[in-house]
C-alpha cells in the first residue's frame, strides 16, 4: 500500500490530450471542479468528455477543450439548461452523443466489467436511437417461459475511460473514498471503467476516521481502482458537497450569465488558492 496523494497540478500533468476523460458528480452536485480548472490552466483538448453533465461540461466546451461529449443532460440544477454547454453546441463546437439516463450508467457498469456492452430497455421506442445510428440492438437468446417472446434490448457500448475525475467528502491517502451526502452519484463505476482515476476530496483523513463516524457503505471508492488522491478543500465549488457546503447559487447565477472569455479572465487565472481568493474578494463586493 502506498501513499497517493498529489496536488491537483500533478494529477492533471498525467493527463493528454485526446484522451476520453470521465468526470463524475450530477448537474451541478460534488463535481471535481478544482481538477476542472486545473485541466483548464493546462494546455490538454481534443477530449471526450463522459459525464453527467453540469459546469464541468459548460466549462469545457467554452474552452473550446471537447471533440466529443458523452451525456444523459447538462444541467446546473437550479437553472436547468447549462447556458455555456448550450451556446457550445449551438454553434457546432463538438460532437454529441446522447443517451437515456440509465443507458449512460448501464455504459459505465459495462466498462467497469470489461464487457463491450451491456442490454438495457432504456432507449427502445424512442428518438435516442435515431439520433445514434451507431447504436445497437440484440435479442436475447432466453425465451420468456410464459409468453415464449424473445425481446429485444438496447445493446449500450461500454463507456471506457482512459482517466476519470471525482470528488469525495472524505478519503485518505491510499485511495479510500467517502461520500457523505444524499447520493453516490455513480463516481465508484467513473472510477472502476477507467484506466486511471483522480479523487480531490474536502479532507483527508486516516484510514481510521473514515468509518468512525459513518457507516461502512458510505466509503465508495475503494483503493484498488484510484491512482491519485487531492486535497482540495472547497473543491466542488460551485457545484454542492452536502454535508460540507451547498451550492453556491449566487456565484452559479454569476457563472451563468458572464461571458466565458470575462469569467476566466477573472476566476480561472493562476492556480486554485487565486481562485478561491477571487471568489472571497466577488462575495465581498456583494455584500457591500
Amino acid at each position: 500500500m502506498s501513499d497517493k496523494t498529489m496536488s491537483a497540478q500533478e494529477a492533471v500533468g498525467r493527463l493528454e490530450s485526446g484522451m476520453t476523460l470521465g468526470i463524475g458528480g450530477w448537474g451541478s452536485r460534488r463535481k471535481p471542479m478544482a481538477l476542472v480548472r486545473a485541466v483548464l490552466r493546462s494546455q490538454i483538448t481534443d477530449l471526450t468528455v463522459v459525464s453527467y453533465g453540469g459546469p464541468d461540461v459548460g466549462l469545457l466546451a467554452a474552452a473550446g477543450r471537447i471533440r466529443k461529449l458523452v451525456t444523459a443532460f447538462a444541467t446546473l440544477d437550479s437553472i436547468p439548461l447549462e447556458p455555456h454547454y448550450r451556446a457550445a453546441r449551438e454553434r457546432g463546437a463538438f460532437e454529441l452523443m446522447e443517451v437515456d439516463e440509465a443507458m449512460f450508467m448501464w455504459g459505465l457498469r459495462a466498462a467497469a466489467n470489461r464487457l463491450p456492452f451491456l442490454p438495457v430497455r432504456a432507449g427502445l421506442g424512442s428518438d435516442v436511437m435515431r439520433v445514434n445510428p451507431g447504436l445497437r440492438t440484440v435479442t436475447s437468446p432466453y425465451a420468456d417461459e410464459v409468453t415464449g417472446v424473445t425481446e429485444e434490448f438496447v445493446a449500450m457500448p461500454a463507456l471506457r475511460l482512459d482517466a476519470a475525475l471525482v470528488h469525495m467528502n472524505r478519503a485518505d491517502r491510499l485511495g479510500n473514498g467517502q461520500y457523505l451526502g444524499p447520493d453516490p452519484y455513480f463516481d465508484d463505476l467513473f472510477c472502476e471503467a477507467a484506466d486511471a482515476a483522480y479523487v480531490s476530496c474536502e479532507r483527508i483523513v486516516d484510514t481510521a476516521e473514515l468509518t468512525k463516524e459513518a457507516a461502512p457503505q458510505t466509503l465508495l471508492l475503494t483503493r484498488s481502482s484510484v491512482t491519485g488522491v487531492v486535497e482540495a478543500p472547497n473543491g466542488a465549488h460551485f457545484t454542492s458537497c452536502a454535508p460540507d457546503h451547498g451550492r453556491d447559487e449566487a456565484f452559479q447565477k454569476l457563472y451563468a450569465t458572464t461571458p466565458y472569455a470575462e469569467f476566466a479572465e477573472r476566476f480561472l487565472h493562476g492556480d486554485e488558492h487565486a481562485y478561491q481568493s477571487a471568489v472571497q474578494a466577488w462575495r465581498k463586493e456583494q455584500d457591500r
